[in-house]
């Protein structure tokens, strides 16, 4: 028999403040066991996320004793060290209810930045070729795999001070797209993020690539866009 318990304190939305519910503790856990056992066990009404549990799709991120983290991914271990958890919903973004946020706002973003790939080629064309050596093909690699999760966006200080800046996700997207060769909108990209919400209101906190989950470096990412711009504006493309 389990003896050891763990509190936890989950955000409310109907109540606008933390409930506190006593979990069994057990050995790896993590803390979307910990939400999901309250959701079944002891709270059915509690609205979370989550899809694949093995941190690859990211929609269970939450915020965990104040900082943004994958919950499948965690483990109370870790965090929760005197057997004390707190559970909140992303920051920098609408509640839609208990832990689950509306990505709207984020994923516009991520829009507005031109974050899609336009090409040149047809279906007719023979595959494009980009060497593994590229420096720009080192430069996008080293930011694609972001899956869009929103840890690095909630955790960003700047966001919270302006809703309206594009955040690190979106910009870190603009890069990887400005540095694949085979991309047709880089100038259009670099205008998009040249503006007064775009790159350049980064303040190079480094939040955002410290709590990456992927362990990307939206940071590197945002300063590069900096360098981009300042370059296309002396040459009088922006």
């Amino acid at each position: 028999m389990h003896t050891e318990k763990l509190r936890v304190n989950v955000w409310r939305s109907a109540t606008g403040g933390f409930a506190t519910y006593e979990v069994p503790r057990y050995e790896s856990q993590t803390v979307l066991d910990v939400v999901t056992f309250i959701q079944r066990q002891l709270q059915p009404d509690l609205a979370y996320r989550f899809a694949c549990r093995v941190g690859m799709c990211g929609s269970c991120a939450m915020n965990v004793n104040g900082k943004a983290r994958w919950t499948c991914r965690t483990h109370v271990s870790k965090v929760a060290p005197r057997s004390a958890l707190e559970i909140a919903p992303l920051s920098n973004l609408p509640v839609i209810k208990d832990l689950v946020t509306d990505m709207s706002a984020f994923f516009d973003k991520w829009s507005r930045a031109r974050g899609q790939f336009t090409g040149s080629l047809t279906r007719h064309d023979d595959f494009a070729r980009v060497s593994p050596e590229s420096e720009q093909r080192k430069a996008a690699d080293a930011g694609i795999e972001c899956i869009g999760c929103g840890v690095c966006y909630s955790s960003c200080d700047v966001v919270t001070w302006r809703p309206d800046y594009l955040g690190p996700a979106a910009l870190n997207r603009a890069w990887t797209l400005v540095n694949d060769e085979r991309d047709t909108q880089k100038l259009e990209r670099l205008r998009a993020v040249a503006g007064d919400a775009g790159c350049h209101s980064c303040h190079t906190q480094g939040t955002c690539t410290e709590r990456c989950p992927k362990h990307l470096s939206p940071t590197a990412g945002i300063a590069g866009l900096k360098r981009m711009t300042m370059k296309a504006a002396r040459e009088g493309d922006l």
